[in-house]
């Protein structure tokens, strides 16, 4: 797994930074397969006292942004629990500790939308909610799809559907395509197309020029 660089932003370079948060100690509360809260007696940057509790999950999220020739994207559908709503989002998974996120979206794809991918290239690599938890996420767009079988989890039904690249951008502008990772990768890959970083023909089918 690759390790995260302490790199600043380009206009950052030159600028001190603000004074860190220090913990004083760890307590677990929570410690489940998929993830460990923690709390911890602190100090604010500021000096004050503080109590502050993380979630901490041990997966690494990835997800995959599956582009067809023809513009299209494919897309699953599922209940998610803890917002007690449906939700429609790119296939999305977890790389448990050891394995290589590439790796773990690959199966994803797989399992969730049917699909392998010939040809991958790396989106983003970002920090989820990052006052509350240090949840790290990976995405990548693909492209060169071929069918193969789904293998859903036991807990998992999907619905799968394939629509056009500029209706998935407007269904998230509209707010119906709320999932996070979904929407920052989408916006990702339209700026990859619009900037020469996709292959041209595929571009073109997505964007509608």
């Amino acid at each position: 797994m690759s390790q995260i660089r302490d790199t600043k932003p380009r206009w950052a370079e030159g600028l001190p930074d603000t004074p860190p948060w220090r913990s004083l100690g760890t307590s677990v509360l929570v410690d489940t397969p998929w993830m460990r809260v923690t709390r911890h007696p602190a100090i604010a940057p500021t000096g004050a006292d503080a109590d502050y509790v993380v979630m901490r999950p041990k997966n690494v999220g990835t997800g995959v942004l599956p582009l067809h020739d023809d513009g299209t994207v494919s897309l699953v559908g599922q209940h998610r629990f803890a917002l007690m709503r449906y939700s429609w989002e790119m296939p999305e998974g977890g790389a448990p500790e050891g394995e290589d996120p590439f790796e773990a979206v690959k199966r994803e794809l797989a399992e969730e939308a049917g699909l392998t991918a010939q040809h991958w290239r790396a989106a983003l690599d970002v920090d989820l909610s990052n006052s509350i938890t240090d949840e790290r996420a990976m995405t990548w767009v693909a492209w060169g799809l071929e069918a193969t079988e789904t293998a859903p989890d036991e807990t998992e039904v999907f619905l799968t559907a394939r629509v056009p690249f500029r209706d998935l951008m407007a269904e998230i502008a509209r707010g119906a395509v709320r999932d996070g990772l979904t929407v920052a990768t989408a916006y990702r890959a339209y700026h990859m197309a619009r900037e020469g970083e996709l292959p041209a023909a595929l571009a073109r089918a997505m964007l509608g020029a």
